[in-house]
């Protein structure tokens, strides 16, 4: 794995996670937040944590923000600060952006000033979990899109001994199982005649609505 170079601005508990599981991957990250007490905590987790204000373009500068790889705008409750900091970021010539968006105003303004990612930590996670606990054989969500999403689908015993081209999933549903996790196995990209066994871990992409319609007629 290439090790790249991270910063984190704002260290919250959003912030503070990326923070802690990209050093736990092993990368080079900076955390920078306002509270001093806040630095401390993440010193001995960052490689490098420091005290400032991102608003101010002279503390960006100083911190070299533009050689890392990508940014990420945590910070809490001031949106002011952070559509200030994401703005200099974006003229100080940094690549890759990602922001955390307080509600959908904020996300417009953000995206227009030139953020890479937006992100709703909370509603997006709401969804995951509402996702997860209204069907028993969803184990995973993650939203590509407002429409589109990859799913983790435990197989039902619809599906127990039927391979995917019998169940014609393109065709009926409009989705794709692009890899079969069976025990320690994981097929990735499966063949139409490999057959599904009840418990198999399927891996499916597609909207939203199509996954639904799947989740409905197969998995019930």
């Amino acid at each position: 794995m290439v090790k790249k170079e991270f910063a984190v601005i704002g260290l919250g508990r959003f912030g503070g996670s990326i923070c802690r599981t990209l050093a736990e991957e092993g990368m080079e990250v900076l955390a920078i937040d306002m509270d001093e007490d806040r630095v401390n905590e993440f010193a001995m987790i960052a490689s490098h944590a420091v005290v400032g204000d991102t608003t101010d373009e002279t503390v960006l500068r100083s911190l070299g923000i533009r050689n890392f790889d990508h940014v990420i705008v945590a910070i809490g409750e001031n949106i002011q600060a952070s559509i200030l900091t994401t703005l200099m970021l974006k003229e100080l010539g940094v690549d890759n952006i990602t922001v955390k968006a307080q509600n959908d105003y904020h996300e417009k303004v953000l995206r227009k000033i030139g953020a890479d990612h937006v992100v709703h930590p909370e509603r997006d996670m709401g969804r995951r979990i509402a996702h997860n606990i209204v069907s028993n054989n969803v184990l995973d969500y993650l939203e590509l899109s407002d429409e589109h999403s990859i799913v983790e689908i435990v197989a039902s015993d619809k599906m127990d001994g039927r391979s995917i081209i019998d169940m014609d999933v393109r065709a009926r549903y409009g989705i794709n199982i692009v890899a079969i996790k069976s025990g320690n196995e994981i097929i990735v990209s499966p063949q139409a005649n490999d057959l599904i066994k009840k418990g198999d871990i399927l891996i499916v992409i597609g909207a939203d609505t199509d996954i639904n319609r799947f989740e409905k007629k197969v998995l019930q």
